[in-house]
């Protein structure tokens, strides 16, 4: 049972590095965008748009605004 135990123990650690690998992968990809100003300001508008869209969409499926 303790090699169970010590085995689910690992999961959160793992989850926390897969995570920050996948971030730090799609920051590596994007970082030639960031060195141009007009590149960064379109970016940062698409970034915003996708999280509002998200935002936005879960709200009205979720009932949450009184469209």
């Amino acid at each position: 049972m303790k090699d169970f135990l010590d085995n689910i123990a690992r999961y959160p650690r793992f989850l926390i590095s897969f995570s920050l690998g996948v971030l730090y992968s799609f920051y590596e990809w994007f970082k030639p965008l960031l060195k141009n100003r007009v590149t960064t300001v379109a970016f940062l508008g698409m970034v915003m748009g996708a999280f509002l869209f998200l935002f936005f969409t879960l709200r009205a499926m979720l009932g949450l605004s009184t469209v």
